[in-house]
């Protein structure tokens, strides 16, 4: 289970770096743990994650821009909100309690439209992404309150996809190297398993640093203001 955040609002410092995520293989089959540190080290192992995408009417996406003091890709704008679910832990659980974490929004439903298995190397912190990543929709009315928390959350801006590919072709370091890969999944549907759909289908810019979109085939310390659980 994910650590309950202190009268402070922060974790407990020893849950954050004893927090575990679930290894895969490259269909999504789980094959073990190992805490966040660990699967975040060269040459990185794979394991799940989801990334939430919350829309408004108008069909704008709300972004965030990663805090300063994250291990990964900092001040990098992503989707909404990005997370580990802890072993067996459903994805709807561990998003919402993500999204309370990181914006302050209690859970909304959510909608699986895609799985996108990707690897990137972050060239400043030296630590990887590699994840077999669930992408979730849900809808949001953009006159709702919003509380991002500054550890997490260094800006919010909501945008149409249009003008967020835009963005990232004329300037793909601005933003998480996921980004592309989790936009295509909404933009351009494709079937929820990679290994039918291949990481790499639909548009996407390069960024800094290595940037790898992993063809599928079938068959010592984190960060104290990383929460339990953040990505």
């Amino acid at each position: 289970m994910t650590a309950d955040r202190d009268t402070s609002g922060r974790s407990d410092e020893a849950s954050r770096e004893g927090h575990l995520v679930e290894l895969v293989d490259e269909t999504g089959a789980p094959v073990g743990a190992r805490t966040v540190d660990e699967a975040h080290r060269l040459p990185g192992m794979l394991h799940r994650a989801f990334s939430v995408l919350l829309v408004d009417p108008a069909g704008r996406i709300l972004l965030q821009q990663r805090a300063a003091v994250k291990t990964r890709f900092p001040l990098r704008w992503a989707n909404t909100c990005c997370g580990h679910p802890a072993p067996g832990q459903s994805l709807d659980s561990a998003a919402g309690r993500r999204l309370g974490e990181e914006l302050g929004i209690a859970p909304v439903p959510l909608t699986e439209i895609g799985v996108y298995l990707y690897r990137a190397e972050d060239p400043d912190t030296g630590r990887v992404e590699y994840e077999y990543d669930h992408v979730l929709r849900g809808d949001f009315d953009a006159d709702q309150a919003v509380l991002p928390d500054p550890d997490e959350v260094a800006d919010l801006r909501w945008v149409h996809p249009d003008e967020l590919w835009a963005g990232l072709d004329a300037d793909p370091e601005a933003y998480a190297p996921w980004l592309g890969g989790v936009l295509s999944r909404l933009t351009d549907p494709a079937p929820s398993s990679p290994a039918a759909a291949p990481s790499g289908a639909g548009r996407r810019s390069s960024n800094r640093g290595r940037f790898d979109q992993i063809p599928t085939v079938t068959g010592q310390e984190e960060n104290p203001a990383e929460r339990s659980g953040g990505r």
